[in-house]
């Protein structure tokens, strides 16, 4: 089995989020700032362009596993990804009340924090952790 691209690494996330520019930078520093709070983890870069927090060791049915964080986010040039690994469906209140932003299957896309309601969004994140805490204890 081939080994999950998307590892810790030693990188310096600050180095990371420095190279994105100004907007990106604040919203990633504020992001760093909430989720350190909820999660008590540093941040580090997962791979080269994901900021995580914290980590769960997956196993599937297929045998493959690997580790992941368990909340993180990537500021992107587009947008402002943050990786919600429980999915939405248990989030649709929050959501509805969030502001503007889309979904895939489990990411959130907000192009700045700006646009969205930051104490919806931190407690969508609180949950989050929180769902992947129960369902991934260590």
């Amino acid at each position: 089995m081939s080994e999950n691209k998307t590892q810790p690494t030693q990188a310096s996330v600050g180095d990371f989020i420095a190279a994105t520019g100004p907007e990106k930078q604040s919203d990633s520093e504020q992001l760093i700032a909430i989720l350190q709070d909820i999660t008590g983890e540093k941040p580090v870069m997962w791979g080269p362009s994901i900021i995580g927090f914290g980590s769960y060791h997956y196993v599937y049915d297929s045998g493959c596993q690997g580790d992941s964080p368990i909340i993180g986010f990537s500021p992107r040039k587009r947008e402002l990804v943050l990786y919600i690994m429980p999915g939405f469906e248990s989030f649709q209140p929050l959501l509805a009340k969030l502001g503007k932003h889309k979904t895939g299957q489990s990411c959130l896309y907000i192009k700045r924090l700006s646009d969205i309601r930051l104490p919806v969004l931190t407690e969508l994140l609180a949950e989050t952790v929180k769902t992947m805490r129960g369902k991934y204890p260590q």
